[in-house]
């Protein structure tokens, strides 16, 4: 169709983000056979899940601003060419220190997904479309978490752990392909694109600027009034919260149900299944009930923030009585569950975000948000690991992703005002 190219964009981004988790969770999924392999205890487990986020959280932010400056296509294709290089060296680790330089590695490679993802929903996609397109596309990243399970764990059993890895690389270069020949930064410069969705993108698109505004002046704005200000702070705390719950969930489920539910590789990696097509779920309908609220009232931010406290509070709610299951269902049910409404949250955090800041500082701006959201990636895996290693066991990792998810509550309904976002999107004068 003629007005439609946009939505091949976003089957391109959705595949990034499946092979972005597939590529995260694969660690997770052989770690049982890794651990024994090279001799690794849990509490190095958790260091080694954690390395990743080291480059990661930098490059969440360097990746936002290497968007704005020299377009989403170039970043995205040079970032998934050396994720897919560091994926595949997994493979060839025969130590852990080798392992951990090649997951630093690794991390600092996708740090610019997320963002530059974003700054590609920001050029291609009207402002009414905005919470679908994120919610859609990025449900791609809970089925790459639901597709590993099987097929690393699988493909492990069979041929080696190592295997696993060169396979998911040559997948990253496939995709890489497509995107250069596919994707141009703006709608306007690709030649499938017809010039009647070029307009329809551009007349609904928010360009936050008051009317007469100099352009100039608006490019030369300091970046740190964004970057500091309390609505995209309250953002930034509620995407670490989600963040928090999904790193331990991505981390530590795997080797929850093989270690406490005494479930065997082949049995976890069908189970394992579950939560991530429960999040896939989440994912899909968070950003449809987010613009049929936005729809429904005409107020875009309590669209954004009612799916963000909804998702967030029932996670919390999930998570916590979580940690009191003693039975192998009632478990799967909750972090099912949990996983459902928590992946509600993170289009909707991307959407917000892109109605509090201008267009020609999203990529800057949002990869701040992901550069804070992404230390939980630092902290949910490590200090999992030394709980489990140290004695305080599973249950007190639940109930600890409980209260953060419950603080993005409060954070997002707090710090997120009508007023305080006024004044930014009036800060042009």
């Amino acid at each position: 169709m003629k007005t439609r190219y946009r939505w091949t964009i976003a089957f391109l981004l959705f595949l990034a983000g499946m092979l972005n988790y597939l590529d995260r969770a694969a660690l997770s999924v052989v770690a049982p056979i890794i651990k024994n392999d090279l001799h690794i205890n849990d509490a190095q487990m958790g260091l080694l899940f954690s390395s990743f986020f080291i480059g990661y959280c930098v490059f969440c932010f360097v990746g936002g601003w290497a968007a704005d400056r020299y377009g989403p296509r170039r970043v995205f294709m040079l970032a998934a060419g050396f994720w897919s290089i560091f994926c595949g060296a997994t493979a060839f680790a025969s130590n852990y220190a080798m392992l951990m330089v090649a997951r630093v590695a690794f991390g600092v490679a996708e740090g610019p997904m997320g963002t530059t993802t974003n700054k590609s929903i920001s050029n291609w996609f009207p402002r009414r479309e905005a919470g679908r397109a994120v919610g859609l596309t990025n449900a791609g990243q809970p089925l790459g978490a639901a597709i590993a399970a099987p097929l690393v764990g699988l493909v492990a059993l069979q041929f080696g752990w190592r295997i696993s890895f060169v396979v998911i690389a040559l997948l990253g270069f496939v995709w890489m392909a497509c995107w250069w020949r596919c994707f141009r930064d703006q709608p306007a410069e690709h030649p499938a694109v017809s010039q009647e969705e070029v307009i329809l993108i551009a007349a609904d698109r928010q360009t936050m600027q008051v009317a007469g505004a100099d352009a100039n002046a608006a490019a030369d704005e300091r970046i740190t009034r964004y970057l500091l200000s309390m609505p995209v702070l309250g953002v930034a705390l509620a995407f670490f919260a989600f963040n928090y719950v999904l790193y331990f969930f991505l981390s530590w489920l795997p080797s929850y149900f093989t270690d406490y539910q005494h479930l065997d590789i082949k049995h976890m990696s069908v189970i394992g299944v579950l939560p991530w097509l429960g999040a896939t779920a989440g994912f899909i309908l968070g950003g449809l009930i987010s613009d049929e609220l936005y729809k429904r009232t005409g107020n875009v931010l309590f669209a954004r923030k009612a799916v963000i406290i909804l998702g967030l509070g029932m996670a919390a709610l999930c998570v916590l009585l979580a940690s009191r299951a003693t039975s192998l269902p009632a478990a799967v049910a909750l972090i099912a569950i949990a996983s459902l409404f928590a992946f509600m949250t993170p289009q909707a955090c991307w959407s917000l975000l892109q109605d509090i800041v201008p267009s020609h500082k999203i990529g800057a701006t949002g990869g701040f948000v992901h550069l804070l959201a992404n230390l939980a990636g630092i902290l949910a895996p490590s200090i999992t690991g030394f709980l489990i290693q140290y004695g305080a066991g599973y249950a007190s990792a639940f109930a600890l992703s409980s209260s953060l998810a419950a603080i993005g509550v409060l954070a997002i309904w707090l710090m997120v005002q009508e007023k305080s976002v006024g004044r930014l999107r009036h800060a042009v004068a």
